[in-house]
Formats: structure tokens, sequence, C-alpha cells
């Protein structure tokens, strides 16, 4: 039997994200194959991860965010010091590992640094997916977290096109998957005091998670939304999550501004119609998929879509982007596809979510799926990689 590995795994966030919460269990799973893993991970509050996992973690101070400049150059000098605060910490730690692996550009650019000093012996990288950035330096920062690593991996047929296209790298796919354990359609028994603390009073609940971004397609859904309130007045649109690296105000402006113009010809939407409750504690996610009625992830890019799996082993009709990477997996038995750019179309699939015959259909026939997404197969798969690197 091969030696257990000493292995490093390296996240921008405590706040639970797609590749945060791939991070966690991916170390979790490594952890019980019987290796040594430690995850490092940038921490602005103090507070560390809302969840405990059996492997070791390392908080690595994030002090607070340059102040008196524009909203570019504030993002810019954001991920400079991020990085920097990985690499001042790599420097005073003596700890060793035979892997370190970044999920994101930030710590790959720090482990990128951290090699041309002599401190570390390779990088992994696995890319989640690309951005459009407009910022030259994030541009170079995401080119060089991507072409300077020893290892690329993603998650994605897409990705993986994407990086052999444009930037010649054979990346091999590694899986995420899903906690049938933690994720579930039998009820806790929380569901209602939970409907209470949210102001959950409508029916049907239709459920995203992720937040106000512009790849969640946001503005379209809710417009959508609006568009199912003519049919279905006592709906509610609960949009939960949220914390991110980057500044996305302009367009949570444009979201904000369409819910006024609603406002006019419906009604007060946010906090009664809407519901925005921020980031969730991670003990009431699994409870809030089972409060809802229909999840909608119409998302226009996504790396993967963890929260599609999860909201599959909670139960729910699921409505999500007829496009890769999501089509990977799923087909018109598992989800109701969609254009994510249609609005009608968004609307549609949410009141088709609510025929109990069609649904029942798609939530019995989407269950096939989650066998072939286990963290402990990823797992296996990173093993693999890891031993033929070294």
């Amino acid at each position: 039997m091969a030696a257990p590995l000493r292995i490093a795994l390296l996240t921008y966030a405590t706040k639970l994200r797609g590749s945060v919460v791939h991070t966690l269990e991916l170390a979790t799973a490594l952890t019980e194959l019987g290796h040594s893993v430690c995850v490092y991970a940038l921490d602005k509050d103090g507070q560390g991860f809302d969840r405990t996992i059996p492997a070791a973690v390392q908080l690595v101070p994030a002090q607070p965010p340059p102040t008196g400049l524009t909203s570019d150059q504030a993002t810019d000098a954001l991920i400079r010091q991020r990085i920097q605060e990985f690499v001042d910490y790599f420097l005073a730690s003596p700890e060793t590992y035979d892997i370190y692996h970044a999920q994101d550009c930030i710590g790959a650019n720090a482990l990128g640094q951290l090699r041309q000093q002599g401190r570390v012996a390779n990088v992994v990288r696995t890319v989640h997916h690309i951005e459009d950035y407009t910022s030259i330096y994030l541009r170079q920062c995401q080119d060089q977290s991507i072409r300077e690593p020893d290892l690329c991996l993603c998650v994605s047929d897409r990705w993986q096109i994407a990086l052999r296209d444009e930037y010649a790298i054979a990346a091999p796919r590694v899986l995420n998957g899903v906690d049938l354990k933690r994720f579930s359609p039998t009820l806790s028994g929380q569901e209602d005091a939970l409907k209470a603390r949210y102001g959950l009073t409508g029916s049907p609940i239709f459920l995203t998670v992720g937040g106000i971004e512009p790849r969640k397609n946001s503005i379209r859904l809710l417009a959508a939304f609006a568009q199912v309130l003519t049919t279905h007045p006592r709906a509610q649109l609960v949009i939960a999550g949220g914390a991110t690296l980057f500044d996305y105000e302009p367009y949570r402006q444009q979201f904000f501004a369409l819910a006024e113009i609603l406002d006019q010809q419906q009604g007060p939407l946010i906090g009664k119609s809407v519901i925005l409750p921020g980031v969730i504690p991670d003990d009431d996610l699994p409870t809030l998929y089972r409060a809802a009625d229909v999840f909608c992830f119409p998302s226009t890019k996504e790396g993967w879509g963890l929260v599609v799996l999860e909201a599959i082993a909670s139960g729910l009709p699921v409505i999500t982007a007829d496009q890769p990477p999501f089509t990977e997996f799923l087909n018109a038995d598992h989800a109701l596809l969609v254009n994510p750019e249609s609005v009608d179309a968004i609307a549609a699939a949410m009141v088709a979510g609510l025929d109990a015959g069609a649904t029942s259909r798609l939530v019995r026939h989407s269950q096939a799926v989650l066998p072939n997404y286990t963290w402990q197969k990823s797992a296996s798969l990173h093993l693999d990689h890891y031993r033929t690197l070294i």
C-alpha cells in the first residue's frame, strides 16, 4: 500500500461558496482515506468556517481591504494583498507537504511565488471556471494561475475544453460530489421553525443559492418571478447566499432598480415576495432546501453547480440552464432545462415546476445521477494525479 500523503489545500475564503465547499469536502474525503490534510483559508473576520471537518485547518489572517481607491483599483489591490497574505503566512510556517493544491487564482499565485523562493515543492491548481475580467491585472493573475502550476485539474468537460483551446493545457477532470447524509428529502422537523425564522410564509417557495451576481442571472430570475406572481400571488423567491470576493454593486443596483419598478406594478417585493436572507448558516442549508418547492438556477456560467446536486439530493425539481456544464450530467428527464437568456422561458419553467405529476417524474429520474458524483470518487481521482505528479 502506498504511503499516506501530506496535502495542503488552499482556499480564498471561509464563507461557503462552491470552490470553498469543494475544498472542505475534498479535505474530508482525503482524510477519511488516511491522508494528512490541512486546509489553509484566508479568514477576514476571525470566525473561521461555519463547519467542522476532520482535517486540520489553518486560518490565514486577512486584513481589511485598502481604502480610498476606485472600485477597479480596490479589487486589484485586494487580490495583491490576499496573495501576499498567503505568501507571508507560509514563509513564517515550518510545515511542509507532499502536495500544495490551490482551488483559485489567489492561492495558486501565492504558491507560484513560494515555489520560486524554494518554499514549496509543487503547485496544483483546480480551475473551476475562467472569468472574463476587464482588469488587466486580474486577467494576468488568472492566466498565471493557470499556466504556471505543475498540474491543472478541472471539474467539467466545458472547462477542460476551454483549457485545451485557450491555454493548450491538458487538464485532467476530477469530480464534484454531494454528501447524501447531509442533503436528503427526509424531513428533520426543523422546516417550520426555519420558515418562521426567515419569513417564508408564502406558497409556493422558489429557492436559489448564490446571491445576486451577473453569472447567477439574478435580474432575469427576478423578472421571471414577477411573471409568476401574476398567477401565483402568494409565491416567494428566496435568494440565499452572496458572500463573494468581488464587488457586484453595479449589478445589484440594477437588480434593486428593477425591483422598484416591479413594486409599482405589483406592490412591495423585497422582504415580502422576494426574501434575501444573505449568507445562510451551514446547518440551515439542508433544511432550507427541504422548505422549498422548486430550485431555480438559470446561471449563465458555472464551474459545475454544486448547489444543483444538493437540490436534487434534497428531492427538489430543478430548473437550470440548457448548456454546459449542467447538460454534462443532466438531461430533460432530470431537470427543466431553459434558455438562461429568456425571461419568458425561465418563468414558464417556474410554473411547470409546480405540476405535481411532471415534477415527481423529474425528481425520481434525477436521483439516478447522484451515485455518479461522490466525494470519495473525487478524492481517489485526486490521489491518482497527486501520485503521478510526485
